[in-house]
């Protein structure tokens, strides 16, 4: 057993298929939230964009290490 290697590494055909689901449960909370009344879409709709690209990293880390 290699110490380096203490941690599993990202499936990277799992992030792909789970991208589409964590998308739409982030955008409906982000609708719920401007629902409720807490902040406005307008205001909360880059949260989308860090959460595709923390996505797309860990799918490339996925790759570059398979």
């Amino acid at each position: 057993m290699n110490p380096s290697n203490n941690f599993s590494r990202p499936n990277p055909s799992l992030l792909r298929s789970i991208r589409g689901p964590v998308m739409l449960v982030t955008l409906g909370t982000l609708f719920m939230i401007d629902h409720s009344g807490g902040a406005s879409f307008h205001r909360t709709w880059p949260v989308l964009l860090i959460v595709l690209g923390v996505l797309w990293l860990a799918e490339y880390a996925g790759n570059r290490n398979a």
